[in-house]
C-alpha cells in the first residue's frame, strides 16, 4: 500500500527520500512528506497530492538540511487525502517522528486513552496514536519505548521512527507490512520495497515478521520482538530497477495475483471478534431499526465488481433471507428501478470513480435510498458520496485487469452479509462462527492455490492458440466463471463465453466441437451430480475439459481431461479461492500469445466515462 523510505548517514537525506519515494509511486498514493532531523530538531514538510507537490515545498530556501530522515507516501485508510493526515506524524511535544504502513485495529481505544492523557490529535489517522503512545511511554531509552510500545498496538504495521532524545539513531519495526534494510558504507536505509534504494545499495536485510531493526549510520542491529537480537543474511538484489517495482515479477498482474493472501488477510483484519464469532462493522452507522426494516437490496456495479457482486447477492440471499437484486450499473439506472424507503443499494468500485456506478448511486440517493458503497480507495466520490462505506484494503491495483481488487471485494461482501444476519438475528446466523472460521483461514488457503502455477501455465502453452473458450459452473461456480471468462477476454484476447453449466444445451452445445477448452468450475457440493452431467455433454462432443475442483475429488478427473485441485473450504466461500486458477490461466495465455498484460488494448483502469 503505502511507501516508506529512511535514511542515515552522510548524504543530505531530502535528496534521498524524495528519490526513493519516487522509486515508489507505481504503489500509488495520495498524499506525501519527509521529516529530516538536524542540529537537535526534526523538521517536517508534508502535502496532499502528487510527490511533485512535495518537491516543490522543499525547493530552494525552504530546503531541509540534515542527513538523518524518513519519508513516506500515502494511501489513505483512516482519514481523507489531506496535509493533516499525510505522513510523517509527532507528538505534541515534537519529540517522536514517525511513519506507517498498515492497520492499528485498536487505535480507538488508544485515542480515548490519550486525550483523556491530555494528548491532542491532529489528524484523522491510527497512525498518529502510536506517536502519541511512544511520548506517553517514554522509558529514558529509545528501544526500550518501541518494544512497550508494540505491546499495546494491535494490528498489521511496518514502522520508521525517529527521536529527539536519541539522535543519530533510527528504528524500523515489522508486523505483517513489508520492511527492509538497506547497507551501505558508512549509511543505512529503511524501505518498505527494494526500488526505493537500489540507487545507492543492493546488499539488504528482508526483515522477517515481528523483527524490530536499529540502525545508525555505521551499524544495523536487528532483534525480535521482546528485544532477543537476531542473526540476519544479507540478500544482493540482482534485479533491474524496473523489475524490482514488479517485486521481482515479469508484471504487475502477476504481482498483484500473488499479493491476494496479504490482501485478503488485510480486508479481514480487525473485523473479527477476537472469540470469531461476530463481525465487527464500526464503519456502518445505520438508523436504528433499519437493518431489520430492509425488505430488498440492490448490488449495482460493473464488469469485475459486478461479478463479485453475483456471489454477493448469493450469500447475502442465504444468511439474511432478503431478496437481492444485482445488476449492471450502466442499465440499472435506465429502467426507472423500484425502489423504497426500505431499500438498501450496495454499489461496489474498486476505483471509488465509475461513472456508470457513480450515476446509479447519485440517482438513488435522489430517491431517498440508502447506499452502501464497497470501494478501495479513500477519498474517492463513492466513499464521499454513500451513507456508508466499507473499504477493501487491497492496496494499490496497477494492472488494468483486477485481480486483488476482486477477491478483497469478495471478502467484504461476505462479512457484510454476515454482519447483516448477526444485526437482524435470522436464523441463518447460527452459521457465522463456521464461516468467519473459514474466512480466516483463506489467506493461507489463497498461498496454496497459488501453487496451481505451473500447472495452469503448461496449460496456456498448449491452449492459449484457440480463438474460443467456454467456462461452465453452476450456483456461485457460475459467478465465478464469469470473472475467468471477463480476465480470458480482456488480456488474451482470447473469445471466452461463460455460461451457468445447466444452460449449455438450451443453444451453447451447437459451439461445442472437438477440442474446444471448456473450463468447469465445481466446487459446490449441493450441485456436484448436476455439473458432473453438464460436463459429461460437452465431453461427449469431444471437448476438451479443465476442472478446477478440491483437492482429493478422485470423481472429477474420471470425467474431465485435466484436472488443477484447490484446497478444501467451506463451499459457500470457495469463490475466493477457486478464481484464482482462473486469473493465473488469463495471465498465463496473455503471455503466450505475447501481448501487453498489464495495459490490455482498448480498455482504461478506472472507467470515468459513460
Amino acid at each position: 500500500m503505502c511507501g516508506i523510505v529512511g535514511y542515515i548517514g552522510t548524504k543530505q537525506a531530502q535528496d534521498v527520500l524524495l528519490h526513493g519515494l519516487s522509486k515508489l509511486e507505481y504503489r500509488g498514493y495520495d498524499s506525501a512528506g519527509i521529516a529530516v532531523f538536524a542540529e537537535g530538531s526534526v523538521t517536517l514538510k508534508k502535502s496532499a497530492g502528487r510527490l511533485a507537490m512535495l518537491a516543490e515545498l522543499v525547493d530552494g530556501p525552504d530546503r531541509l538540511e540534515g542527513s538523518q530522515g524518513i519519508g513516506h507516501t500515502r494511501w489513505a485508510t483512516h482519514g481523507r487525502p489531506s496535509d493533516e493526515n499525510a505522513h510523517p506524524h509527532q507528538d505534541n511535544e515534537g519529540n517522536f517522528t514517525l511513519v506507517h504502513n498498515g492497520i492499528i485495529e485498536n487505535y480507538l481505544q488508544l485515542r480515548e486513552e490519550l486525550i483523556a492523557k491530555g494528548h491532542t490529535f491532529l489528524s484523522e489517522t491510527d497512525t498518529e496514536v502510536v506517536v502519541h503512545l511512544l511520548d506517553e511511554m517514554w522509558t529514558g531509552d529509545f528501544f526500550d519505548t518501541v518494544i512497550a510500545v508494540t505491546k499495546r498496538i494491535h494490528g498489521a504495521y511496518a514502522l520508521g521512527i525517529m527521536t529527539k532524545h536519541e539522535p543519530g539513531k533510527l528504528i524500523a519495526v515489522r508486523k505483517q507490512s513489508p520492511l527492509i534494510v538497506g547497507l551501505g558504507e558508512g549509511e543505512n536505509f529503511i524501505a518498505s520495497d527494494i526500488p526505493a534504494i537500489l540507487e545507492y545499495t543492493r546488499n539488504v536485510y528482508i526483515l522477517d515478521d515481528g523483527e524490530i531493526a536499529v540502525l545508525t549510520a555505521d551499524r544495523v542491529e536487528t532483534y525480535d520482538i521482546e528485544g532477543t537480537p537476531t542473526s540476519k543474511e544479507v540478500y544482493e538484489v540482482t534485479w533491474t530497477a524496473s523489475a524490482a517495482e514488479k517485486g521481482g515479477y515479469d508484471h504487475f498482474m502477476l504481482k498483484e495475483i500473488n499479493e491476494q493472501p496479504r490482501a485478503i488477510r488485510d480486508t479481514l483484519t480487525g473485523r473479527i471478534s477476537e472469540e470469531g464469532d461476530q463481525v465487527i462493522f464500526d464503519e456502518i452507522e445505520w438508523p436504528a431499526g433499519f437493518a431489520e426494516q430492509i425488505d430488498r437490496i440492490h448490488i449495482v456495479a460493473c464488469g469485475t465488481s459486478w461479478h463479485a457482486g453475483m456471489v454477493g447477492k448469493q450469500a447475502i440471499e442465504r444468511l439474511t433471507r432478503i431478496q437481492v437484486d444485482c445488476e449492471v450499473a450502466s442499465e440499472y439506472r435506465y429502467r426507472d428501478p423500484i425502489v423504497t424507503e426500505n431499500t438498501l443499494m450496495v454499489v461496489i468500485t474498486q476505483s471509488g470513480e465509475t461513472a456508470d456506478t457513480m450515476a446509479a448511486l447519485r440517482e438513488a440517493k435522489a430517491k431517498g435510498v440508502r447506499v452502501l458503497a464497497i470501494t478501495n480507495v479513500v477519498g474517492s466520490s463513492a466513499a464521499r458520496e454513500a451513507d456508508d462505506v466499507i473499504f477493501t484494503w487491497a492496496g494499490p491495483e496497477i494492472s488494468v485487469a483486477s485481480t486483488k481488487a476482486y477477491t478483497t471485494q469478495l471478502i467484504a461482501l461476505y462479512l457484510f452479509a454476515g454482519w447483516l444476519a448477526q444485526e437482524r438475528k435470522t436464523p441463518f446466523a447460527s452459521e457465522l462462527p463456521s464461516i468467519l472460521s473459514g474466512l480466516k483461514q483463506l489467506p493461507e488457503l489463497a498461498s496454496h492455490a497459488l501453487q496451481t502455477a505451473p500447472a495452469i501455465e503448461k496449460f496456456a502453452k498448449n491452449w492459449a492458440d484457440k480463438n474460443h473458450a467456454f467456462f461452465i459452473g453452476r450456483g456461485m461456480d457460475y459467478a465465478v466463471s464469469l470473472e475467468g471468462s471477463l480476465k480470458l477476454k480482456e488480456i488474451s484476447y482470447m473469445h471466452a463465453e461463460a455460461y451457468a453449466a445447466g444452460e449449455l444445451k438450451h443453444g451453447t452445445l451447437a459451439l461445442i466441437v472437438e477440442d474446444i477448452p471448456v473450463i468447469a468450475v465445481v466446487t459446490q457440493e449441493q450441485l456436484y451430480e448436476k455439473t458432473l452431467s453438464n460436463i459429461k455433454e460437452v465431453k461427449a462432443r469431444d471437448a476438451f475439459v479443465l476442472a478446477v475442483a478440491f483437492d482429493g475429488d478422485e470423481e472429477i478427473a474420471k470425467s474431465v481431461d485435466q484436472v488443477i485441485s484447490i484446497p478444501r473450504v467451506n463451499p459457500f466461500l470457495a469463490p475466493v479461492i477457486a478464481v484464482i486458477p482462473l486469473q493465473l490461466l488469463a495471465y498465463y495465455a496473455s503471455v503466450v500469445r505475447g501481448n501487453d498484460v498489464d495495459n490490455p488494448r482498448n480498455l482504461a483502469k478506472s472507467v470515468t466515462v459513460e
